[in-house]
């Protein structure tokens, strides 16, 4: 009686043993995967990057900022940003159709001193603006609208350089990736061709000889700035492409067009949107470079590189001059890297996973009090 008494509970034990093992193997489903369970990518991507305090903060700084340098002294459609006398006021006007701003000073005109030696007319207690909040430089000109000018050709620099590097980047990478063989290899040397090149002194060569405003700079930093990306994109696709769905696709008749951007592309679009922003993050940086050493953004136009170059002789004189430049190439540069930090933790695929492995333990001693109890 005994024995069967000790082998009924000993098979009892195994039997919530194998359950709780089960019940394991369920605990070790991550808190994002409970929470997420029956979402669609986007809106758990949607949700994890809402949740990243820092990105959100900086995606709203850089909101402010591009609306504030684009309202504020207005843009220029068409035209090369020469300046030329508009022969209805006699005044410098730059050639192009320009939609006007709320901001009351151009950029090019030079306007009376009003503070001794140009210092900023902004008073944070009572808070002021004043007239030229920013100050002005020996001429008079305003700094604020020059501030404003800058960033508005370094913001149209980043975007056209990521929007060209991350096209070439998908479409090679993908190419290469996808077909392998001579083709991979012909693209990949090319590739390493460019790498070689530093970015910096290839850029200057190409500025200066094609350069001078903000949309040749852009297209032409663009054209040079895809490398890494389509190595990265490359190496997704070589593992993508030995996956089930892939072959699923093939056998159900699909082409490789449609094997390349409708199932294998949406599965690399984490990686690719990261890099993108990277890329967009070191734009505004050699455009910086370029147009303080002068192969960048060239007079009459201007871009925050050059601000702080035509002015690197009064640091010591009138340092306002340099903080307002110096303030925004840091703002937007770390801004984007704090929103690139939001993508990567909202594309990551690792999870934290918290596993129940004391629960057979848990049966054992409840199993062992209740016996004890029984006696």
């Amino acid at each position: 009686v005994l024995c069967g008494s000790g082998h009924k509970n000993w098979g009892e034990l195994m039997a919530r043993k194998k359950r709780n093992d089960n019940a394991q193997l369920n605990s070790e489903i991550t808190i994002e995967q409970r929470e997420t369970e029956g979402l669609s990518l986007g809106t758990i991507v949607r949700r994890r990057f809402l949740a990243h305090r820092a990105a959100i903060a900086s995606l709203i700084a850089l909101a402010v900022i591009t609306l504030l340098a684009f309202t504020s002294v207005g843009i220029v459609i068409g035209g090369n940003g020469s300046l030329i006398t508009d022969p209805n006021t006699g005044r410098l006007a730059v050639d192009g159709f320009r939609v006007p701003g709320w901001w009351a000073y151009n950029w090019y005109e030079n306007y009376d001193i009003l503070n001794p030696g140009g210092t900023p007319t902004m008073t944070l207690w009572p808070f002021s603006p004043g007239a030229h909040p920013f100050g002005q430089d020996t001429l008079g000109k305003d700094i604020f609208a020059r501030v404003m000018r800058g960033t508005q050709q370094s913001l149209t620099v980043i975007f056209l350089v990521g929007l060209i590097s991350t096209v070439l980047g998908v479409v090679i990478g993908s190419v290469s990736g996808f077909f392998r063989g001579w083709l991979d290899s012909l693209l990949m040397r090319f590739t390493d061709t460019i790498i070689i090149i530093p970015t910096l002194v290839l850029g200057a060569v190409l500025g200066r000889t094609f350069g001078g405003n903000a949309w040749s700079l852009g297209i032409l930093l663009g054209l040079i700035a895809w490398t890494g990306l389509a190595r990265l994109v490359r190496a997704e696709f070589l593992a993508l492409r030995e996956r089930e769905f892939v072959d699923a696709a093939r056998v159900a008749g699909a082409s490789n067009f449609r094997i390349i951007f409708r199932h294998i592309l949406p599965n690399s679009i984490g990686v690719i949107v990261v890099n993108a922003t990277l890329l967009m993050s070191a734009a505004i940086l050699i455009e910086t470079s370029l147009s303080f050493l002068g192969f960048g953004i060239t007079s009459p136009d201007i871009s925050l590189g050059q601000i702080i170059s035509e002015y690197n002789e009064a640091i010591k004189t009138r340092p306002w001059l340099f903080w307002y430049p110096g303030l925004f190439i840091v703002v937007i540069a770390l801004g984007i890297n704090f929103v690139v930090d939001g993508l990567r933790d909202a594309f990551d695929p690792r999870q934290r996973r918290l596993p129940r492995t004391d629960g057979a333990l848990q049966d054992l001693k409840r199993l062992i009090g209740k016996r004890r109890a029984g006696k």
